[in-house]
């Protein structure tokens, strides 16, 4: 992720080594660090964070943004304290993680809609390549594009191979009357019949994936397709292993795939990172 942030593995299993807490107060704390608006302090594999971020305010963007601060101040490192972390700025924002939970959905959801994140170009333009009635979106993670569609009117499901992740969305879908269902399920192997729905959705997965592992993932979306594939991936400097990112992704990868498609027409085309629309 640059992007929505990367489903916490910790939701489904324990996170090995580093403990993260929410400290009581809201300010500057003694012997603590200071990052963005968050305070920390890191004793071996203790993270102890305070912070002044309510359910009011909590959201996708803060989280990632605020993260990504730790990762610079070296307070954490790896995509297994990142999840971590981020689990707990989440539940720590007031004493009810359930309502914790539907806060950063709600803030989440309203904020990438409106347009003032780095990542609404992103959900806006995928949006924007939706064809038909019924649209799978493929490594869901929180599943935010997933609602968004939901509120457009689409007739939704959410596949991901963290079920953790999907009960959150089951709850949030619930919550904020956005109907979503959920399935669990892996992009190289998809619980699918063929041709079931108008529109498949893979937005920022496939840098999650090995390389030989990404021409069976649009393939098995292709199979479940009736009429497009909309795939968009980020053009980065760097790989991000926080986020989870395995590889550097270009324009000239997203040709070959188009190619191992075969006689599908595509559209590729650049727009904050790259996309590959594929009409079946």
């Amino acid at each position: 992720m640059s992007t929505a942030t990367a489903l916490p593995a910790a939701l489904s299993t324990p996170t090995r080594g580093l403990v993260v807490e929410t400290v009581s107060g809201r300010s500057a704390v003694a012997g603590f660090r200071g990052s963005g608006r968050l305070r920390w302090r890191r004793s071996g594999d203790l993270l102890e964070l305070a912070h002044p971020y309510g359910p009011r305010d909590i959201s996708d963007s803060v989280v990632v943004g605020e993260l990504t601060a730790l990762v610079s101040a070296g307070a954490i490192a790896g995509q297994e304290e990142f999840e971590a972390a981020a689990v707990e700025l989440i539940t720590g924002c007031t004493a009810d993680s359930d309502e914790a939970w539907v806060a950063f959905y709600r803030n989440s959801v309203r904020e990438l809609r409106d347009g003032s994140v780095p990542f609404s170009p992103i959900h806006r333009r995928a949006r924007g390549l939706l064809v038909g009635e019924s649209v799978l979106e493929v490594g869901s993670c929180f599943g935010f594009f997933a609602l968004q569609c939901a509120g457009d009117g689409f007739a939704v499901t959410a596949t991901d191979i963290c079920q953790g992740a999907l009960d959150l969305l089951g709850r949030a879908s619930s919550s904020l009357n956005l109907p979503v269902t959920t399935v669990p399920g892996d992009v190289r192997r998809l619980p699918f019949t063929d041709d079931s729905f108008d529109t498949v959705t893979i937005l920022h997965l496939l840098e999650h994936l090995p390389a030989d592992d990404v021409c069976t993932a649009i393939a098995e979306c292709c199979r479940v397709a009736r009429s497009r594939v909309v795939v968009a991936v980020p053009y980065e400097d760097e790989v991000c292993p926080h986020f989870g990112h395995l590889e550097l992704l270009r324009e000239a990868d997203l040709r070959q795939w188009a190619q191992a498609v075969g006689e599908h027409r595509t559209t590729i085309f650049a727009d904050h990172g790259g996309w590959l629309v594929i009409d079946l």
